[in-house]
């Protein structure tokens, strides 16, 4: 285990990465939705992706304005994420209400959910609000990443001044070490326990990982000793337990912004998944419940 505290670990990977939000950099989404299936041994991989383009067909075919991305997990249980941006809970609010007010795109994703639950061992989700203070020069695009690494913190109670601070000291230290660094930071308000906070670094190659293991001496140099030190003191102090975990993107099971499919059609839409894509002739049901 390297000397430095576990909050830097963290931050390390940072190196050319971005954070999630929208597809406009002036206006990152404050709301993130993140739903978690976890998967019976045996039902990961294409099994799943089956299940799943069910939704994005439905959604397709509705034209659904709202759209999300899907990762795998590379570490830990065996398990899918989905994340889907809002620009604020009212606005999480109304698409709940107009997806319910569709019969047919009702319909069709109650089956979904189904056949998908077949596959599943247990599902969760989480509502986390964005931390701009905390972050770091977060990117909107993330349509060229094809990784992503999540830290959680659990934050001790009553602790969140010292928080605060390990964060701010942080940003100052790759600010001045490592430039170059991304970081996107979001608090956990509902589905989660206590006080909790959520850092995604994104990576288009797991070799930016490698280069962000090879910069720490750079942040050690900018910070010194006694910044070191004191970072370390306060992050013991405020932070009573870490996990992290890194994801693969999952393109088959995401239903992407155009913007994203555009920017890399053969990766957001590869030919499996434009076969199982709906033709542009509606079923009757449909026209008859437009959103």
């Amino acid at each position: 285990m390297r000397k430095f505290s576990k909050f830097v670990l963290g931050l390390s990977l940072a190196v050319s990465c971005a954070s999630v939000s929208a597809a406009q950099e002036k206006s990152i989404p404050k709301v993130l939705q993140i739903q978690r299936e976890f998967l019976k041994p045996g039902r990961s991989g294409m099994v799943h992706q089956k299940t799943e383009s069910a939704f994005i067909s439905a959604l397709a075919r509705a034209k659904w304005p709202t759209h999300y991305f899907a990762m795998s997990s590379l570490s830990g249980k065996p398990r899918a994420l989905f994340l889907t941006s809002y620009e604020s809970l009212e606005a999480w609010e109304k698409d709940g209400a107009a997806v319910a007010k569709n019969a047919a795109l009702s319909a069709a994703l109650d089956h979904a959910y189904y056949a998908d639950g077949e596959l599943l061992e247990s599902a969760d989700q989480g509502v986390f609000l964005f931390r701009e203070e905390m972050s770091l020069r977060p990117r909107a695009d993330l349509s060229q990443m094809r990784f992503m690494e999540l830290t959680l913190f659990h934050v001790r109670p009553g602790k969140y001044k010292e928080w605060s601070e390990v964060v701010k000291m942080a940003k100052a230290g790759y600010e001045k070490g490592i430039p170059e660094s991304h970081w996107g930071m979001f608090e956990q308000v509902y589905g989660g326990d206590g006080s909790s906070y959520l850092l995604l670094i994104s990576h288009k190659t797991l070799a930016e990982v490698d280069k962000g293991f090879a910069a720490d001496k750079d942040f050690a140099a900018a910070m010194g000793e006694e910044g070191m030190k004191k970072l370390d003191e306060l992050f013991a102090a405020s932070v009573e337990s870490t996990s992290q975990q890194l994801f693969a993107f999952s393109p088959e099971m995401s239903y992407p912004q155009e913007e994203w499919i555009k920017a890399d059609p053969d990766y957001w839409k590869p030919k499996s998944m434009a076969a199982k894509m709906p033709a542009a002739e509606k079923p009757a049901a449909e026209k008859k419940d437009k959103p």
